[in-house]
């Protein structure tokens, strides 16, 4: 029997919706399967999305997508128990922007659609059709759709991949919960609040002391009328920390650098979901097989740099090595999928990015960031900014008895560690 499609999608997120555009575009018939009631409706609260990634997509992106506010204000803090040290930097040439998922997904899908791939939403994929070892389709309610392509962007529940083998299954390490919120707040007060005008908007991100000293880090979007506000922190971290997952939310939102922000918000929505922020090290040996490929979460390509998580622009990045590897093995179907997807990739920005966070992760795990860092930067400032009867002393005197206190060795070798890293 002939193939039903050239390619089925499965998962109608930024991973998928983009490749199936870019494929609907390049002539192929295109079949991409949502199990929520639309696209989005399942992606929690929001985040940043970096423009540049969809420039040479949709050049009229700025004036037609759903964006929330340009990022122009960028802080980070690093958070003790009962205070915080906080940079602040104005960048108005940012290009990137905050985006609510719920709004820009289906969007994005539309895209898609009008490009002329097919949508089906409320349906779920039971299971991957195989014929001759190789993937040939996929099984919802039991009837088999055919295709010469399958694109796995479950996102990081990657439930089919790993039932067929097409993953190991999921481990503590590299997988992250994230646990966020969308909180309203009316535009006038979420802009004095923030120091903002018009459209601009700021991001912030946390270090720190959030689940106690084990590794966590948070984050705080400004929307239109909105805010959205998470904690992200390694399976480890919620295994071994002092509190349970469900109270880490609460406990930031109290802090008193966060409090008179969120003040009088309302929670619109909350829950978790799975975030693999292993970087390259979490990156499958095989990205894909014999009518199969992964892209998106499902790829395991968010990357954590310490300072920003990149998985929406990581994601679309992804999509077209995909798309342009589907396409190149559907015009040249003797050349082997599996190479066409790993040439794309190797000649892609995604794997040069990869490549330049590959040993953030580890340095992430370190509890000096969490426990020592946030310390020694509160007392220097104290000092720094401390009037009295004594003659204040220079700074290099300050830094070295604070050093001296946290141990000027270890101190050396992070120094030397985090800037190789990052």
């Amino acid at each position: 029997m002939a193939d039903d499609f050239d390619l089925i999608i499965i998962g109608a997120g930024i991973a998928g919706s983009t490749c199936a555009l870019l494929c609907a575009r390049a002539g192929l018939s295109v079949l991409f399967v949502e199990r929520g009631e639309q696209p989005g409706c399942k992606n929690l609260s929001g985040g940043r999305l970096y423009g540049y990634a969809f420039t040479d997509i949709l050049p009229d992106f700025l004036t037609k997508a759903p964006l929330e506010r340009q990022i122009t204000r960028e802080n980070f803090s690093l958070l003790t128990t009962d205070n915080a040290t906080t940079l602040c930097a104005e960048n108005p040439a940012s290009a990137s922007w905050s985006v609510l998922r719920a709004r820009f997904d289906p969007w994005l899908a539309a895209e898609a659609e009008a490009a002329g791939a097919q949508l089906l939403c409320g349906v779920t994929v039971d299971a991957l059709h195989e014929e001759n070892q190789r993937v040939a389709g996929v099984v919802c309610d039991g009837e088999v759709l055919k295709a010469k392509v399958v694109v796995l962007a479950e996102g990081a529940n990657s439930l089919l991949a790993e039932q067929h083998g097409l993953l190991p299954r999921r481990s503590f390490n590299g997988m992250a919960l994230g646990i966020k919120e969308t909180l309203a707040l009316d535009a006038a007060r979420l802009e004095e609040r923030f120091h903002l005008e018009g459209n601009e908007g700021a991001a912030w991100l946390f270090s720190g002391q959030i689940c106690g000293t084990k590794p966590a880090g948070a984050f705080l979007y400004t929307n239109k009328q909105s805010l959205s506000l998470g904690i992200v922190a390694p399976l480890t971290s919620l295994r071994e920390g002092p509190a349970a997952a469900s109270s880490l939310l609460e406990n930031l939102k109290n802090h008193p650098s966060l409090r008179p922000l969120l003040r009088d918000a309302q929670t619109l929505e909350y829950g978790a979901h799975l975030v693999p922020e292993g970087g390259l090290s979490s990156v499958p040996l095989q990205k894909a097989g014999e009518g199969w490929l992964l892209v998106g979460d499902s790829l395991r390509t968010c990357i954590n740099t310490g300072v920003t998580v990149r998985g929406m622009d990581m994601a679309v990045l992804g999509a077209k090595a995909a798309a342009q590897a589907i396409i190149g093995h559907v015009q040249s179907p003797q050349i082997p999928l599996q190479l066409q997807y790993e040439q794309q990739i190797a000649a892609s920005v995604l794997w040069q990015q990869l490549q330049r966070y590959r040993h953030v992760p580890a340095l992430l795990q370190s509890e000096a960031w969490y426990r020592q860092w946030p310390v020694f930067a509160q007392r220097v400032m104290q000092d720094l900014t401390r009037a009295d009867p004594e003659v204040t002393p220079p700074l290099w005197r300050m830094l070295l008895r604070h050093a001296l206190r946290f141990g000027p060795a270890r101190l050396s070798a992070e120094i030397v560690r985090s800037l190789r890293c990052l």
